[in-house]
C-alpha cells in the first residue's frame, strides 16, 4: 500500500536505532524526506548515511530546554519545512525504579527525558506544521500504560502523561489539520534488549535462542500472547503509517502494539 508519504518531510526524534530508525526506514522507502535526530551527532550522520536517499541528520536533546528548538530548527532548515514529527525517545533507565528505590533526583531525570522531551519536541514543531497547512504528530508512550508495574514507577506514570498530552494535543491542533497519535510499545528487540540476551545467555550459560522469551514470562510476569518480543521494524511500519495521509482521519488514538501482552 502506498502511504501516499512521497516527497513529504519528517522529522524522527530518536531515529538513529531501534524503533525511530525503522520508521525513518519505512518513510525513506516510500519516498519521503527524512531528517533523523539523536544526541550523538556521528551516530545520526551514520543513520543517515545507512537510510540513503538523500535522508538528513541533527543532534541535541531535546530532554533539555532549548534542545528540542534547535533540533526542529535544524531539521526544518534541511528539509525546508516540516509536514510530520514522531518522538520515539524517552527511556531514561532511571526511570524503570521501584518507588522505594526512586529519590528526588530519579523523578527528576525521568520528568525530563520521558514527559519533557516529547513536550518539548511537540511545542516546537506545532508553529512549523501549522505553517505547512497541517500535519502528523506521533509520541511514544508504552503498553505498560494500561497494565500497572511496581518496578518502574516514575516510567509509567510519565508515559501515562505523555499519552494523556497526545490526545490533549489532538483535541487542540485539529482545528489547524495536526492530528496526534500516541503508540504504545511492548517488549520490542532493540539494541539494549539485543545486548541482554547475549549478557543472560553468557551468564546462564545457556543458548540465546529463546532465552529472552523466557525470561519475560517467568521474571518480568510479562504474558505475550506471540510469546516474543517485537521487531522494531514491525514498530517503525506502525509510526509511518500513523505519519501518513492513510491515517487521514485518525487523531487522538493510543495504540497499543505489544504482541498482546497482558491483555
Amino acid at each position: 500500500m502506498d502511504l501516499g508519504v512521497r516527497d513529504r518531510r519528517y522529522l524522527i526524534v530518536g531515529g538513529t536505532a531501534g524503533m525511530g530508525f525503522a520508521t525513518a526506514g519505512v518513510l525513506a522507502a516510500e519516498g519521503a524526506r527524512v531528517v533523523v535526530a539523536g544526541r550523538d551527532a556521528g551516530r545520526a550522520a551514520a543513520a543517515a548515511e545507512r537510510l540513503g536517499r538523500g535522508a538528513g541528520a541533527v543532534a541535541g536533546d531535546v530532554g533539555t530546554p532549548g534542545g528540542a528548538e534547535a533540533v526542529v530548527a535544524d531539521a526544518v532548515g534541511l528539509l525546508g519545512g516540516l509536514d510530520g514529527i514522531a518522538v520515539t525517545t524517552g527511556t531514561a533507565r532511571v526511570a524503570h525504579s521501584a518507588f522505594d528505590a526512586a529519590d528526588d533526583e530519579a523523578w527528576t531525570t525521568s520528568f525530563e527525558d520521558v514527559l519533557m522531551g516529547t513536550v518539548r519536541g511537540v511545542r516546537a514543531a506545532l508553529p512549523h506544521l501549522r505553517a505547512a497547512g497541517g500535519g502528523t504528530i506521533v509520541t511514544t508512550a508504552a503498553y505498560s500504560i494500561h497494565a500497572y508495574h511496581p518496578a518502574r514507577v516514575p516510567y509509567v506514570t510519565l508515559k501515562s502523561g505523555v499519552a494523556a498530552f497526545t490526545k490533549t494535543i489532538a483535541r487542540e491542533a485539529g482545528r489547524y489539520s495536526v492530528r496526534a497519535n500516541c503508540v504504545c510499545p511492548g517488549a520490542v528487540e532493540t539494541r539494549e534488549l539485543v545486548a541482554l540476551r547475549e549478557q543472560l545467555a553468557r551468564e546462564r550459560g545457556v543458548p540465546r535462542e529463546g532465552l529472552l522469551e523466557q525470561v519475560m514470562a517467568d521474571e518480568w510476569h510479562m504474558d505475550v500472547a506471540l510469546g516474543r518480543l517485537g521487531a522494531p521494524r514491525e514498530i517503525g511500519e506502525l509510526y509511518a503509517f500513523l505519519l501518513s495521509a492513510r491515517a487521514g482521519y485518525l487523531t487522538g488514538a493510543v495504540i497499543n502494539i505489544d504482541g498482546g501482552t497482558d491483555f
